[in-house]
Order: C-alpha cells, then sequence, then structure tokens
C-alpha cells in the first residue's frame, strides 16, 4: 500500500515530523509526492526551537529569514550564524539535529583589564564575526569569564564549551606555562572539573588546540548536561595558573557551545507501527520528551489510531497513555 495515497498530508507530516532533519531530507528523495510533505513547513517547524521567533527579532541584520520557508530557515541558520546582544553574541544551529549553538563574543565575557590599553587592545580582523576582539599585550593574571543560562540553550543535551583564540606571532607566557579552564553549573553548588592545558606548547610537544574552518584555533574547556532548570546557569572560567609570570599575544573571539560529539538525547521515538491493510488501520504509538519535563526526566506516551481507505483517512482515536518515569 503507498502511503503517501492512504493517508493525509497532516498525517504524513506528523509521522516525519517525529523523525529527524536528516530523516526527512532522505524522506524527500523519495518521491515526488512525498517531496511535498517531507519538505513542507510543519515539518521543518517541529525541527527549528521553539524560540526562534524570539532569537531572530533580537539580531541585527536578519529579521527577513521569518519569511522564509521553515526548510530554507533551518538550512539557513545551519550554514550562517547570527549576531544579537548588540553584535556580542552569536547563534546557529546544529545542522544534524537542530540543537542551538552559541558563541559569547569577547564583549559578551568578564576579561579583567579589557577597557585598561596598557593590558589589551581591541581591534577588528576580518576573519572575525564580531566588530572587535581583544588583543593581550602585557598582563601578569589572566582571568576570563562567561556565563549564560541554561534555559536559553537546548534541553537534553550533553554540551561541551570552546575556547576560540589565535596566538600572535610576539607572544610569551603561553609556551611553558598552562592555564586552567574550568566548567561550573551554579557557582556554589558544584565545584567543575579544573583542566591544566599548554595554549601554546612547544614544537615537540602534541597540540591540544585544533584548527577551525573560520581561521581561529579552539580548545575544549569542558563539558556540561543540560537537563533543563530556569534559574541554573553554567559558568566558564579561563585564569592563569603563575601570576608572576608576564603575558602576551593572546587574541580571544569568544566562548563556544555546542552539542558534544552530536550526542543528544532524543525528545521522540517511535515505539511501534503498525498497518492492518484489510480494515486500513494504522496504529502507531510515540514517546515524547518535551522540555517542559527535562528537568524532571519524565516522558509521555501517545497513541495514535487512524483508518484509511480509496485516498481517504481520518483520525478515529487519539489516547495519551501515560506520564512515566525516563
Amino acid at each position: 500500500m503507498d502511503m503517501t495515497r492512504v493517508l493525509p498530508d497532516e498525517c504524513m507530516s506528523l509521522i516525519i515530523s517525529f523523525t529527524s532533519p536528516r530523516d526527512a531530507c532522505r524522506m524527500a528523495l523519495v518521491s515526488r509526492a512525498l517531496r511535498s510533505v517531507a519538505d513542507s513547513d510543519a515539518v521543518w517547524q517541529v525541527f527549528l526551537p521553539c524560540d526562534y521567533k524570539e532569537i531572530i527579532s533580537k539580531s541585527l541584520s536578519s529579521p527577513s529569514l521569518l519569511s522564509l520557508p521553515k526548510k530554507d530557515l533551518y538550512f539557513s541558520l545551519c550554514h550562517r550564524s547570527i549576531l544579537f546582544d548588540d553584535g556580542t553574541t552569536s547563534f546557529r544551529l546544529e545542522k544534524e539535529n537542530g540543537k542551538k549553538c552559541y558563541m559569547l563574543g569577547a564583549r559578551a565575557l568578564s576579561i579583567k583589564w579589557a577597557d585598561t590599553p596598557d593590558y589589551w587592545s581591541w581591534i577588528s580582523l576580518p576573519e572575525s564575526r564580531f566588530s572587535e576582539v581583544p588583543k593581550l599585550k602585557k598582563v601578569w593574571r589572566l582571568d576570563v569569564k562567561g556565563r549564560i543560562e541554561l534555559k536559553t540553550l537546548s534541553y537534553r543535551t550533553n554540551y561541551s564549551a570552546y575556547l576560540v583564540f589565535k596566538i600572535v606571532r610576539d607572544r610569551y607566557g603561553f609556551r611553558h606555562t598552562p592555564v586552567e579552564f574550568r566548567v561550573i553549573i551554579n557557582e556554589g553548588t558544584a565545584s567543575g572539573e579544573v583542566r591544566s592545558v599548554i595554549l601554546d606548547p612547544p614544537p615537540n610537544v602534541p597540540q591540544q588546540a585544533k584548527e577551525r574552518g573560520d581561521g581561529w584555533l579552539e580548545i575544549e574547556m569542558g563539558e556540561f548536561l543540560n537537563e533543563g532548570g530556569d534559574d541554573t546557569r553554567v559558568e566558564f572560567y579561563l585564569r592563569g595558573v603563575h601570576d608572576n609570570q608576564p603575558k602576551r599575544g593572546l587574541i580571544i573571539e569568544g566562548i563556544e557551545l555546542r552539542p558534544k560529539d552530536n550526542r543528544t538525547i532524543q525528545n521522540s521515538k517511535f515505539d511501534s507501527v503498525f498497518l492492518d491493510c484489510t480494515t486500513g488501520i494504522l496504529r502507531f504509538t510515540v514517546s515524547l520528551f518535551p522540555s517542559s519535563f527535562a528537568s524532571h526526566r519524565m516522558h509521555r506516551h501517545l497513541a495514535f489510531t487512524m483508518r484509511a481507505w480509496e485516498g481517504n483517512s481520518r483520525l478515529i482515536g487519539y489516547k495519551d497513555l501515560a506520564l512515566l518515569k525516563s
């Protein structure tokens, strides 16, 4: 039985929306009839963050994005970051799963003595997404902090934080002296793992930082699981280990937050699908993990029943089976 003939577009859209952006793109290649459903706004609206309109409306130059079809909007946000908060923060989507990625630019961070010209200078670089970045002239005590509310990020997602930076030629103080990274959920409630790294290792020592495709280096500061919480925030620290060692030549683009190796917790999944070709009855059950249940580790179990015959279909049953503990 050709499912595209017996099921209405609304039902097919619902089913496809329980999959993933990758699966929806694959389904669009199956047939012309399925393509119109798989590419529809009804499907891709689900893959976008629930607050995407608010995020875009705060951006500096991208309000016209809201007029795009939802699939085009999705991939535009995957391939091009948008700036907001006076150009100090950038936002994009992870292509594989639609999870939120943020970069806190240097102006969104707290950098000790950042506005003291003897210690730091603010410069413009063509490879930066931000209008200005700080270049370290000379300090003994390196101290950089950042924070973001967990409700801003995607729920049920394991994130990594990365320092995005450059080291100029006339640098010193970073080759043999480590710096410390720490990522903390709600300062005072957890100590956070401390990572000690060399930003500018000698030639015979493996490089811990990795080159990015945008002309910058990045190094992982730590990771955290976002399980929700309205008043919870995550904080990031970069500190010099030895305050008596002068340092020079560090340029900071920002701190980027993105899903760890695409590892996320499913927001929905099919438990079973059954089609009785004799009666035209389609039954399928779905487990949902909505963000409102994230902090309680709960999920909702739903069952749908549809009758399909001769190109006509209608929903004849819907049951909220249970609210279960994940």
